[in-house]
């Protein structure tokens, strides 16, 4: 597995090699090199997932639960294993089967979560897209990635995911740079039925909506999209990968970025003329 650029996904590397090396220590194997020996491996392959620096295969942690003379314990490494394999997911291991599969698979998450803030620099969310706007962007990743071809399915089931918005008991922070409203994704009359939508979304009274206008005196740059589900879990939506941050002392790193992106942004009226502009600038 690649190194995340998420600690989290590092110190749960590190948290699993300290319990086989606990492990390995407890059953005699008073080196690595004794281990590896024993499992027919490099010293270094040894090191290299006792000290995190890559994650064990569900085989290798086979071999550390029967040579350590614990098989019971093989169950929990496998689900210790199972928890950093879901903190950093190459897009190519779930994309193969299309979008509309990764798209269902987040309802449950959207269903079970009251509060959300959505920071994203340079699209439109997906809770408040339009289908027309969605099927642009999901055919251009299709066509980029070389997967499959469900956009129809993949936009519905994103257009199912957006009735969360109109929950009134739920809380939605949705925050945006100017640039996002600029950025075409389709022709003129795509973008405006867009910015249209969004301007319809933007009244919802569980919906506050945000934009960092581009001439904002910056105090925090812009950064990589990241969605905040509760105080629970963070996403962060990576060129290679999805980021999935359940550390509580990484949230809080991310909470308080958006607060202070969000302290930057205008809402109500300014941020109604500014779509507006981004209207009239499509001609």
């Amino acid at each position: 597995m690649a190194e995340s650029p998420s600690s989290a996904v590092r110190e749960a590397r590190r948290t699993l090699g300290n319990r086989l090396r606990e492990m390995r220590k407890g059953a005699g194997f008073t080196t690595a090199r004794a281990f590896a020996a024993r499992a027919g491996w490099s010293e270094s392959k040894a090191s290299r997932m006792e000290n995190g620096v890559t994650s064990p295969s569900r085989e290798d942690l086979r071999q550390y639960a029967e040579l350590c003379g614990a098989p019971d314990t093989y169950a929990d490494l496998v689900a210790a294993l199972h928890n950093i394999d879901e903190l950093y997911v190459e897009w190519w291991r779930v994309e193969g089967r299309g979008l509309e599969p990764v798209q269902r698979a987040r309802v449950p998450l959207y269903q079970r979560t009251r509060r959300f803030r959505v920071y994203e620099p340079s699209v439109i969310p997906g809770l408040v897209q339009t289908p027309d706007y969605a099927r642009v962007i999901m055919s251009r990743i299709i066509a980029f990635s070389g997967i499959p071809d469900d956009t129809e399915k993949a936009v519905e089931a994103r257009i199912h995911r957006q009735r969360v918005l109109y929950d009134a008991s739920r809380r939605f922070a949705l925050l945006v740079e100017e640039a996002a409203l600029r950025a075409r994704f389709g022709d003129a009359s795509i973008m405006a039925a867009q910015l249209g939508h969004l301007l319809k979304a933007a009244s919802l009274p569980q919906v506050s909506f945000g934009i960092i206008p581009m001439s904002a005196d910056r105090v925090m740059w812009p950064v990589e999209g990241f969605w905040i589900f509760d105080d629970r879990q963070v996403l962060i939506e990576l060129v290679t990968a999805e980021v999935t941050v359940k550390q509580p002392s990484e949230i809080a790193f991310y909470t308080r970025t958006f607060a202070e992106l969000a302290a930057m942004a205008c809402y109500g009226p300014q941020a109604r003329a500014l779509i507006a502009d981004a209207i009239s600038a499509l001609g």
